[in-house]
């Protein structure tokens, strides 16, 4: 415009947005990067795309799609500290300590241990150069590490080709492999022994809630095991009162990898047909509360939770009911998950709602109504 055609008070107006609006531009805006969450390493399976995220995760991840389309996981700040003790405790059982160099075969393995509990502990960690057998084998040379995390098949491919190109006893000794991402091959476990000297260890968990099982023994509090509709020797793993899906045998002969571990996690069923959840009790002291972090909140990790109309508000702790979903005449009396310990996940998600009311939303243009 020309000058004689401005107006004072847009003059002014601009000046005053410039130098003291609160309200980031898109320059000014917090960028959260791979590299800030510890996973800056190359995939095959994926894209790097920028997004807005909300105020109200700590991050986003996605479910690692082995079976299924992958679908988003929200990691709320609520859950972090107590994602990073179950971290720092699973990685103690490992055998995992300080100064050890960690190699990740796949990045987004990271999410469900949480950076922060390598940190704790005090473990560097790289990953492959490229996401390739080829560049595992290469990296293993070069690196060095002492720790691997990795998908079992794909290491014991990786090596079965270290074994026919002759070039196996060129290989470090390795302390601790981690198995993690899909249900261990127990052909895996003999060849990493063999080639590695590794100790090898069998990991089950997710990204909607991190660490879950070590060779078939609990590494959290908050674990239930419940009747599955798979089989009668199977139990379906309940983490803070969500049911995960997932079914597995428990029985007394033990783990491959630890006899003491009960669960056979390397025989996983999904289980068909899903609980359905109901809050009986909570905490909360408004049902329109309870409702909400139902609604929206649960389905960050992809389960629907459903309040009784009868729900008992400002109770002492969560009670939560467990309903087969598609009854049969064998079904038994519903399943009953009580807190506080047993419903620890829930109630930090619950806990993550509450947070969340109390807050103003962020961006002054987001205005539903005066």
């Amino acid at each position: 415009m020309s000058g004689e055609n401005v107006s004072s008070y847009f003059e002014d107006l601009r000046e005053s947005v410039e130098l003291f609006s609160t309200v980031p531009s898109f320059e000014e805006m917090e960028t959260r990067t791979l590299a800030d969450k510890g996973i800056n390493g190359p995939t095959a399976a994926h894209i790097i795309e920028e997004v807005h995220t909300p105020f109200n995760y700590a991050y986003i991840t996605f479910t690692t799609g082995t079976t299924a389309w992958q679908n988003i996981v929200g990691i709320t700040p609520n859950e972090k500290e107590y994602r990073k003790e179950v971290g720092k405790s699973a990685l103690k059982m490992a055998g995992v300590k300080e100064g050890d160099k960690a190699l990740f075969c796949y990045p987004p393995l990271l999410n469900a241990i949480t950076r922060n509990a390598l940190e704790d502990i005090g473990v560097e960690w790289t990953f492959l150069s490229k996401s390739s057998r080829d560049s595992f084998l290469m990296d293993l040379y070069y690196k060095r590490p002492t720790v691997i995390f990795g998908e079992s098949t794909f290491l014991k491919c990786a090596l079965q080709d270290a074994l026919k190109l002759d070039v196996a006893d060129e290989l470090p000794h390795v302390d601790i492999v981690n198995c993690i991402g899909t249900p261990l091959d127990l052909e895996a476990v003999e060849i990493i022994r063999e080639v590695l000297g590794a100790r090898v260890n069998d990991i089950y968990g997710n990204q909607e809630f991190g660490w879950i099982t070590m060779n078939g023994i609990p590494v959290r509090e908050d674990i239930s095991f419940v009747p599955s509709a798979v089989g009668p020797e199977y139990r379906e793993t309940v983490v803070g009162g969500l049911p995960t899906g997932d079914s597995f045998p428990v029985v007394e002969s033990g783990h491959v990898l630890n006899k003491k571990g009960k669960i056979i996690t390397y025989m996983r069923k999904r289980t068909l047909p899903d609980y359905e959840i109901f809050v009986r009790e909570t905490t909360v002291n408004a049902q329109q509360t309870i409702e909400r972090a139902c609604r929206s909140i649960l389905r960050i990790k992809s389960k629907v939770a459903k309040v009784l109309p009868d729900v008992k508000v400002e109770a002492d702790r969560t009670l939560l009911e467990l309903r087969p979903a598609l009854p049969t005449d064998e079904t038994g009396e519903p399943i009953l998950i009580e807190g506080p310990v047993k419903t620890r996940m829930f109630d930090l998600l619950v806990q993550a709602q509450l947070d969340y009311q109390t807050l103003s939303v962020k961006d002054p243009c987001w205005i539903k109504r005066r």
